[in-house]
């Protein structure tokens, strides 16, 4: 089990109600399904299911997100989709 930050940026800060909090999971997939459990908010399991993922920098892409193993001391960047160019 992987500890480390999520970050949330734009929608989905607003959804998270955060910027950031500590996870512990063993891959992306754990972790979105944790975040969508525990969350208060209905709108966050929406803009999650809309957004783009990075894991220390590195794009997870169109993976099963149960398939990307996180790293001891991860930082997971949660990108919702932005308008404009």
């Amino acid at each position: 089990m992987a500890r480390g930050t999520v970050r949330y940026w734009a929608a989905a800060k607003e959804a998270a109600g955060i910027a950031e909090e500590p996870f512990e999971a063993l891959t992306l997939g754990d972790l979105v399904a944790e975040i969508t459990r525990k969350s208060a908010n209905p709108d966050l399991s929406r803009v999650l299911g809309r957004s783009s993922f990075l894991v220390d920098g590195s794009p997870a892409g169109t993976r099963d997100p149960f398939t990307v193993e996180l790293p001891q001391g991860a930082t997971v960047e949660v990108l919702p989709p932005f308008a404009g160019g």
